[in-house]
């Protein structure tokens, strides 16, 4: 071993460390990373940041921007309705036609923006069905990564490991070549969720009533404002119910009449009736400091606060959310939204004490009531993504047909006029803006950066494997391990190498550093290059066994009401299936030897 290759296999260590202990941004590594290539001149300064300008970085932000005309302009809305006619109540016809709307959707769109566009809409069709949602998400989130392999630009790990294959200068793949073997690897999904998934699949959320609302009527209480309270003439902001005793005013009700949109500035009057969220520890301090009286029952409940006006409605962090990490206090969320937080669900359990102070994090759900008019607002920008259908305004639904047509344009100038596909992608995400299905700053709000930037920044360490050797180091040491046992024995060693580099890590960063091991692999064997890639991009989508493997599975774990585990009681098997049906299906597909 050279100290090139071992410079450079510590690198690989560090970076799956900390990708793995997940105390960092994942684009912060990149960058890092790529800092370590260059400090240690691995890779040299005229190359290092050329992955800025690679064509699979131009392709990826590209896919995003035409992704976000898609949502804008409502596919995901007709989408739903769709599911809702066809399934019926039937959980079978519903997990099977939810598998199928969002794989096909995630073929041609990325598989995080695939299952943030029908995520409100399956929501919808469980409270109608009674289905229990927790029996739709996880199949929902699955099937978006199964379906990314069916096309080219299913996934960035897809366009990834077709542009490490172009630089060695080797023949790569067109649009479709990942399609045979993207419908094997879909299949496997679908029917093993119809026949055995959905059995281990758990029901959190009984039809009828959400956990998290049955739950919070524990810590609803009723309060009247005595004549003589210190109350009586201050705002809720001037009141301290919220900062010195954690109190959340849910509702108020003057003289008969039941007010529901507060806000900091609402005043407070002598007779007032509170209906406030807390302990009951902190509302008997809040009373016998404050002058209230705690009332006998309760005069409302949670239904009598949803009304024509007002509304209760879920949100979760939308996936490219720039307040994790961030508290509703931070944001000043009641002022900024209209809205009130009753209770934040994550994993698996119902916070509803110091809401305001709480970290946000991805894939928690949040229960919120408000006014209606403002629902709009919270479902604008890039931070939520409200848990039910989303109104399209009347001119965006009419730009759906060109946002369509605009996405076949692209398909048709790869395949017809064999444009690369870096150009027919930014050809169609500047059309979509020049269309007006959606403007130029919701273009750049719908590109997730941290992809970008993560592919880009480990595209040098990819550089690096292959210019020290350590590339083809390891594919020394795995046929001298498995090589003996024949070509297929290394197929699989190359498919379970990805599948075990991405848990910790996203798909497309294990590209960057599986693929120029397939490859060399492949060249040592005499075998079929793109058979070895292949086993990469199948094996890294197997990001099945934890909530944290992909975005994807983080977005559905809050509102489904699911456990750490629950993916791997599900996933585990079908892991196994995958690998099995591959190295049956691909040697036939792509022959080992060409």
């Amino acid at each position: 071993m050279t100290p090139q290759i071992a410079l450079t296999l510590a690198i690989v260590a560090g970076a799956l460390i900390l990708f793995g202990t997940e105390k960092l941004r994942v684009d912060v590594i990149a960058l890092m990373v790529l800092l370590a290539v260059a400090l240690t001149g691995l890779v040299g300064p005229e190359e290092v940041f050329a992955g800025f300008s690679n064509p699979a970085v131009i392709t990826v932000w590209a896919v995003y921007i035409v992704s976000g005309g898609l949502f804008n302009t409502g596919v995901a809305d007709i989408l739903g309705r769709f599911i809702l006619r066809l399934a019926g109540d039937s959980e079978v016809r519903l997990i099977a036609i939810i598998m199928l709307a969002c794989g096909i959707i995630s073929a041609f769109v990325n598989n995080v923006g695939a299952t943030a566009m029908l995520l409100p809409a399956v929501v919808n069709v469980s409270r109608q069905t009674k289905v229990p949602v927790s029996k739709l998400l996880i199949p929902l989130s699955f099937s978006s990564l199964l379906g990314g392999k069916l096309t080219l630009i299913g996934t960035p790990a897809n366009i990834l490991a077709t542009s490490i294959v172009a630089e060695h200068g080797l023949p790569t793949f067109s649009f479709f070549d990942f399609t045979p073997i993207g419908l094997v690897v879909f299949g496997t999904g679908i029917v093993y969720m119809i026949i055995i998934g959905r059995h281990l699949l758990p029901v959190r959320e009984p039809p009828g009533e959400q956990p998290s609302t049955q739950q919070l009527r524990e810590y609803i209480s009723e309060v009247r404002v005595l004549p003589e309270s210190r109350l009586a003439g201050s705002t809720l902001l001037e009141s301290g119910l919220g900062a010195n005793y954690d109190l959340t005013v849910i509702a108020l009700v003057r003289d008969g009449d039941v007010h529901t949109a507060l806000n900091r500035d609402t005043d407070v009057q002598g007779n007032d009736l509170l209906m406030v969220e807390g302990s009951i520890e902190n509302l008997m301090r809040a009373s016998s400091n404050l002058g209230l009286r705690l009332e006998e029952g309760l005069h409302l409940d949670l239904e009598d606060l949803e009304d024509e006006d007002v509304h209760i409605v879920e949100a979760t962090l939308a996936p490219r959310s720039d307040i994790v990490g961030r508290t509703l206090k931070e944001i000043r969320f009641r002022d900024q939204f209209g809205f009130t937080a009753l209770a934040i669900r994550r994993e698996g359990e119902v916070i509803t004490k110091r809401l305001r102070d709480e970290e946000l994090q991805f894939g928690d759900a949040l229960l919120l009531q408000g006014p209606r008019h403002r629902l709009p607002t919270l479902q604008e920008g890039n931070k939520f993504l409200v848990l039910e259908p989303v109104t399209i305004p009347r001119h965006r639904r009419r730009k759906m047909p060109i946002a369509l047509g605009l996405m076949g344009l692209v398909i048709g100038l790869v395949l017809l006029a064999d444009l690369h596909i870096s150009m027919a992608m930014v050809i169609g995400s500047i059309a979509m803006v020049l269309t007006g299905c959606l403007t130029m700053d919701e273009a750049y709000k719908s590109i997730d950066w941290r992809t970008v930037f993560l592919v880009a920044g480990m595209l040098p360490l990819g550089m690096a494997m292959e210019t020290t050797g350590t590339a083809r180091y390891i594919a020394d040491l795995l046929l001298g391990a498995v090589g003996g046992l024949g070509p297929m024995a290394a197929l699989a060693g190359i498919y379970i190498l990805a599948a075990l580099i991405t848990q910790p890590m996203s798909n497309a960063a294990a590209m960057v550093l599986v693929v120029p091991i397939a490859i060399d692999t492949a060249a040592s064997l005499g075998a079929n290059h793109l058979t070895f890639t292949l086993a990469v991009v199948i094996g890294a989508a197997t990001s099945f066994l934890t909530p944290v493997g992909h975005k994807a599975n983080v977005l559905v774990f809050g509102p489904g009401g699911y456990r750490f585990f629950d993916y791997a009681r599900v996933g585990t098997l079908l892991t196994l299936f995958l690998f099995i049906n591959t190295m049956i299906a691909l040697p036939i597909l792509f022959p080992l030897f060409p």
